[in-house]
């Protein structure tokens, strides 16, 4: 698989132009608001939206109207923006654990390389914990440089806790001038009250099945033409959740549960067995064997025409998904029973 583009690093962004549009208008009407909250499902690009405003606001001449958020890619500020330096701009996520932050301190004190893969491997905090949101007051009371804006980005707002979430929103009641937070939200109801009240809203809308295959067949070049139109079908208009399901083969899973649930009774045994087998194989599979059987499910019911007998079926999978998961009982056993009960 090609290296994934990561927000802070991704120029591209399809699909929402009315938000681009609405932020664009109130940065040219001198109406921007201090707190924007970017709300929509994971993996459709709120994030990379909003390092493309951060980068869009630390580029801009004073008095010139824009149409577009645009920065030249080979610039100083999308660099520095990219590699979190510029010194106006900060990100505001969960850190890394005490230990594992030790180890990315000695690994730079040695000149190790730093990478994606790296940060990837360390483990984070559970939360965005207040002393992080009391670093950021304290960057924002700073003097900016170039009498230009400073900008910080809440990635994600959900991982506040309440002590975190209630220092944040002083920063909203009382901002500095010339200072804007953009908080990405995948779950906007978990929030405060008062900060979403505080916040304009860019709501984005899940991704067309064509603009998913579009961003597939740019992210992605070696997928064949199939795969990228199976899986921009079954993401659910995330180009995050598409680009997981090619690393995790989800293509091939959904492809045979359809076979074995349509074919019913009929259903090859081999296939059944060799599907629940891989399934199970671990917490892993587990997950995504439960993600699509729902989403099969959700698919199926909408076509069906006796919605509310197979509405029964739904349900009861549904507890026996739940049941195995909390309950730690034999998840192939459950896969061969939601299978045949699907498939009756």
């Amino acid at each position: 698989m090609a290296e994934r583009i990561e927000p802070y690093a991704n120029p591209y962004l399809i699909g929402h132009d009315d938000e681009v549009k609405l932020f664009l208008n109130a940065y040219n009407s001198g109406a921007l608001h201090h707190g924007w909250l970017i709300t929509g499902d994971e993996g459709i690009g709120k994030a990379t939206l909003a390092y493309k405003i951060a980068r869009f606001l630390l580029s801009v001449e004073e008095g010139k109207t824009y149409t577009s958020l645009e920065v030249p890619q080979d610039g100083t500020v999308f660099a520095q923006v990219a590699q979190k330096s510029h010194p106006d701009f900060k990100v505001l996520e969960r850190d890394f654990i005490d230990t594992d932050k030790k180890k990315l301190l000695k690994a730079i004190k040695q000149g190790e390389v730093v990478d994606d893969d790296m940060l990837g491997s360390l483990k984070r905090s559970q939360v965005i914990k207040v002393e992080d949101v009391r670093d950021v007051v304290s960057f924002l009371m700073k003097k900016s440089f170039n009498d230009s804006w400073r900008v910080v980005i809440v990635d994600s707002a959900d991982d506040l806790n309440t002590s975190s979430a209630n220092a944040l929103l002083k920063i909203l009641e009382e901002p500095p001038l010339k200072s804007i937070l953009l908080l990405v939200s995948h779950n906007p109801a978990r929030l405060l009250p008062t900060i979403r009240s505080r916040c304009a809203k860019l709501a984005l809308s899940p991704l067309k099945t064509t603009e998913v295959a579009s961003l597939l067949r740019r992210y992605l070049p070696e997928l064949s033409e199939k795969e990228v139109k199976g899986l921009a079908e079954i993401s659910g208009g995330s180009i995050g959740r598409a680009m997981r399901y090619a690393e995790n083969d989800a293509l091939l899973m959904y492809e045979d549960i359809q076979k074995v649930c349509y074919a019913g009774a009929k259903a090859d045994g081999e296939l059944l067995l060799s599907l629940a087998e891989r399934a199970a194989a671990d917490e892993d599979s587990w997950a995504l064997f439960s993600e699509l059987i729902v989403k099969f499910m959700r698919s199926y019911m909408a076509d069906c025409a006796d919605k509310r007998a197979f509405y029964d079926v739904y349900a009861a999978n549904i507890k026996v998904l739940d049941e195995t998961e909390r309950l730690n009982m034999d998840k192939k056993l459950a896969i061969l029973t939601i299978l045949r009960g699907v498939g009756a």
